[in-house]
């Protein structure tokens, strides 16, 4: 796998946003396999496509690309409009998402984060636009990838060394027993986890995740029970494998 973008492709096109774009697309488009299925290759959608920019013709997974300058991925991404992009995460054709960050036309790291894991949640609004302004009151998004469990966030190049395809794909195909098309349980099952993250140590109990009830009480404002809601969130982690049941109020995680 080449890290270099191929300067040529960009030749002919004037701002920097459509020469970036043309640059990460193109570093895609020949350098990608899909990291679901294994096939050597991906194929890119004709532009402004609505469901993506990057599609397997094996297992007919969609992708969509969001790069940003920088040596390290950014915990917020740029994204367009807050509505259309609400109505897609929660749609069946869910695009799964790419995320690259580029320094001098060089990748430093590409993940994936598979379309199961984006709920409402991790879309922030932005301010409208100025009524002065062209599209006024026009409303855009930023995706809060740092809210996303680290389970959710697959290194295909970290730090510029590329990951073993058969363990990507493997850390895909885990992460697909959590897939649920209910998005409240989707919420909830992605948040508990994202709690059980934030424990440093291997080992953990139940009081440790009741910390994190006041938080998920302003996130969920219309659930009373939550520390009910978090016992029955670790018992499907346990039978999903992601948890280990020790002894009573006592858990660990399975790395």
């Amino acid at each position: 796998m080449d890290f270099h973008f191929d300067l040529l492709t960009a030749i002919g096109y004037k701002s920097n946003s459509q020469i970036i774009r043309k640059l990460t697309e193109n570093w895609v488009a020949q350098n990608l396999y899909c990291p679901i299925c294994g096939q050597p290759h991906i194929t890119q959608y004709e532009a402004n496509h609505p469901v993506g920019d990057f599609f397997c013709n094996s297992c007919s997974s969609d992708f969509e690309l969001k790069s940003k300058d920088g040596i390290k991925l950014s915990s917020k991404i740029l994204d367009g409009a807050f509505d259309t992009m609400i109505e897609r995460i929660t749609s069946f054709r869910n695009p799964n998402f790419f995320f690259m960050s580029y320094k001098n036309y060089e990748v430093q790291n590409f993940i994936l984060i598979p379309n199961h894991f984006f709920t409402p949640n991790i879309i922030i609004k932005r301010k409208p636009l100025s009524l002065n302004a062209r599209r006024g009151g026009w409303i855009g998004c930023n995706i809060d990838i740092s809210s996303i469990p680290n389970s959710g966030k697959i290194y295909i190049i970290k730090n510029q060394e590329e990951i073993n395809h058969d363990e990507v794909i493997q850390k895909y195909a885990k992460t697909k027993i959590l897939l649920t098309k209910n998005m409240e349980a989707r919420g909830w099952l992605l948040d508990t986890l994202k709690c059980v993250d934030k424990i440093s140590s291997l080992d953990f109990t139940l009081d440790q995740i009741y910390d994190f009830e006041e938080e998920l009480k302003q996130k969920h404002p219309d659930n009373n029970f939550v520390k009910d809601k978090l016992r029955q969130q670790l018992q499907i982690l346990r039978d999903k494998g992601y948890i280990e049941f020790i002894r009573r109020g006592h858990y660990k995680k399975i790395i």
